[in-house]
């Protein structure tokens, strides 16, 4: 079967399951998983396999793989890239909110940039961190704030949610050092500078179109603020009443947000000198590269900063009952946001096995498209189809990445570009983001699709303008 029909079957069972028949989120993903893997041909997976980089061997056992273990192999490898950081970021979380520490750190907020711009600040706060660090683990530190924040403004919670996910998502599709962007100027011989400089230009512009779409949406759409396991409103409302000197100290208030930060970005940045190909390395050097190499991990950052923030919450009840009752409700929580992820996570990886980033190459071979919008189309069907966007980038580069040796009337980086925008279109129930995002900030589905969805379409779309116009003006050949 074609593996369009096959994506079309699956996208429609997982919509039937959730609007129509009002299952849980976890098993209608599972069920369109399952179905998906049903009707992908043993020749479809063989050919995924070898478009992967498969080894012979590896691309048989995959083939030879029972349907329950390869639904399973793939639930399992979602889960194993964000299982420890959403239990860790939930205790964070948690632990953030009922110590008062959140609280702290949004009146100084509020206090260094005034009640009117604190969408601003989480906006270039959020763009900021995003360079060196994954979309999501800014996005686990940032949501208490703004659930903090939001509470003294209910009406614009939508807006600070949104000012958050607009400032973090595209440096992930952007700008290096993340696996999308490094591996799309590595693959086309594109220096990096070029890359994190035009990422930086065109991400600007991305983001600022996106903050229009955020001022718009949140007085088009109410958001309400929503009870979540962890943290009901009543609870959050108290903490803003409370006295500056019931809260804990600033700095120690934004070590568990801070430090993770410096190490992801320490580990990141010191690998890159490593791999520098000026100079001899110093002792020193290869030291600190090994100490941020293990301390740098994602998982192991935010253990530290999880410590830190239990302490926190520690000294604030120096209560043993209540103390465990707030870290099992926030593991709790965890526990579902795990699941329903790994399940979106499992459907995704379902949909790349039908083999449909090569049935887009097929398709994209037989259309003479301008240069760039082809590739920004073809990454956003790949991404559209099966969820990932490093994936759809991936897929992109390797139907279009000879281009990049033809004669162009631009430099290649605007066609990394134009990828990289692409990459953000469309994100829905098959991408393990969108379920971190409605579970985490307490949405619902269609809701999700408002502020998130559409939101990176108006991102993704502004990223082509700004990339075709750049290209005209400033072609660099």
């Amino acid at each position: 079967m074609d593996p369009l029909l096959i994506i079309a079957f699956g996208t429609a069972t997982v919509l039937f399951c959730i609007i129509r028949l009002k299952l849980h989120a976890a098993i209608s993903l599972l069920l369109a998983a399952l179905i998906t893997a049903l009707l992908t041909s043993p020749e479809q997976i063989m050919a995924f396999a070898v478009h992967q980089g498969m080894e012979a061997g590896q691309a048989q056992s995959l083939v030879n793989m029972g349907l329950g273990k390869r639904l399973a192999s793939a639930f399992g490898s979602t889960s194993s890239k964000i299982g420890i950081l959403i239990a860790l970021a939930s205790i964070i979380g948690t632990a953030l909110m009922r110590s008062g520490a959140a609280e702290r750190i949004i009146r100084a907020l509020l206090r260094l940039f005034g009640q009117k711009h604190t969408s601003i600040a989480l906006l270039s706060g959020s763009f900021t961190l995003a360079i060196p660090v994954f979309f999501d683990t800014v996005f686990y530190l940032m949501i208490p704030l703004v659930k903090s924040v939001g509470v003294r403004n209910p009406k614009r919670f939508g807006l600070y949610l949104m000012t958050i996910i607009a400032g973090g998502v595209m440096a992930h599709s952007l700008i290096p050092p993340t696996p999308g962007p490094l591996f799309v100027a590595e693959e086309m011989g594109i220096d990096l500078g070029a890359m994190i400089i035009g990422g930086l230009c065109v991400g600007a512009f991305t983001v600022f179109c996106g903050y229009l779409y955020a001022l718009w949406a949140n007085k088009r759409w109410d958001l309400p603020m929503r009870d979540t396991p962890d943290m009901p409103i009543s609870d959050l409302k108290q903490f803003s009443e409370r006295k500056q000197e019931e809260l804990p100290s600033l700095w120690l208030s934004l070590l568990p947000v801070v430090l993770p930060i410096v190490l992801i970005t320490g580990n990141t940045f010191s690998q890159m000198a490593l791999e520098s190909d000026g100079g001899t390395k110093s002792e020193l050097q290869f030291k600190l590269a090994n100490i941020f190499a293990t301390l740098g991990d994602a998982n192991i950052a935010l253990f530290v900063a999880t410590i830190i923030a239990m302490y926190l919450l520690w000294k604030r009840l120096n209560d043993i009952a209540r103390f465990k009752k707030f870290i099992y409700e926030a593991l709790s929580s965890a526990g579902m946001i795990i699941l329903i992820t790994s399940a979106g996570g499992a459907f995704g990886q379902m949909l790349q096995q039908t083999g449909i980033g090569i049935r887009v190459g097929e398709l994209a071979s037989n259309y003479h498209m301008a240069f760039l919008p082809l590739a920004f189309f073809i990454t956003a069907a790949v991404r559209t189809a099966q969820g990932s966007a490093t994936v759809a980038m991936v897929t992109a580069i390797g139907v279009i990445g000879g281009l990049a040796q033809a004669d162009l009337a631009f430099h290649p980086v605007y066609l990394a570009l134009a990828i990289g925008c692409g990459s953000k279109i469309f994100a829905w129930m098959n991408d393990s983001a969108f379920w971190i995002i409605t579970q985490m900030s307490g949405m619902n589905e269609k809701e999700t699709v408002k502020h998130f969805s559409f939101l990176l379409m108006v991102m993704g779309f502004s990223g082509l303008l700004a990339v075709m116009i750049l290209s005209k003006l400033l072609p660099f050949v």
